[in-house]
């Protein structure tokens, strides 16, 4: 039975601007990153997709350039859209959506549609890619959401608890999901000293 292993890359800290499509790593981010990198070369690596948003491309780049290999673009895995227009309590927004899986806001995607388009792009490179260890650069709600689908326990509780960048590992035989590990994304700091 072919294993596919879906490592999922939530973006490291970002500067925030309003613009989701070019909102750049910090300089903290890009610090947090290269220690990822470090972290997921130990998991052989074969291919590695991204979010079109510049944070998660930032992200991962470091990763694909010591494999040499391109990033693919995988628009499916982009942040799910909350509002067309910014929201006065971004906190009460998350809730609502998450309360209600076919909630949303106006202009934004619902937690049912946001997550279709996701698990579409999973079982699009469970296809492409079967029997690969595949890095995907992506977004927290987005991740959890696709994770949901295959694991109720994934929930907003779960996104709230997400650290910048995270990761978690989805381990698939065929397109059936086996098991969801977190991975330590970057070396935690001995605070005993």
């Amino acid at each position: 039975m072919t294993v596919t292993r879906l490592y999922f890359v939530r973006h490291a800290h970002s500067v925030y601007t309003p613009d989701e499509l070019t909102r750049p790593l910090s300089e903290k981010g890009k610090r947090d990153a290269e220690q990822m990198t470090e972290r997921l070369l130990k998991e052989r690596i074969d291919v590695v997709c991204s979010s079109p948003y510049r944070r998660a491309v930032q992200t991962v780049e470091g990763l694909a350039r010591h494999l040499d290999v391109e990033i693919v673009m995988l628009e499916e895995v982009r942040e799910r859209t909350l509002s067309n227009m910014p929201v006065k309590d971004f906190d009460e927004a998350i809730s609502s959506v998450w309360a209600d899986p076919d909630f949303s806001l106006e202009g934004g995607e619902s937690n049912s549609a946001a997550q279709k388009r996701g698990v579409q792009g999973i079982f699009k490179m469970l296809e492409e890619y079967n029997g690969k260890n595949i890095a995907i650069g992506t977004h927290g709600n987005i991740m959890v959401l696709i994770m949901n689908y295959f694991d109720g326990a994934y929930d907003v509780e779960c996104w709230k608890e997400l650290e910048m960048p995270d990761v978690y590992c989805l381990t698939f035989h065929e397109k059936t999901l086996r098991n969801i590990k977190r991975i330590e994304a970057t070396e935690k700091k001995d605070r005993s000293s």
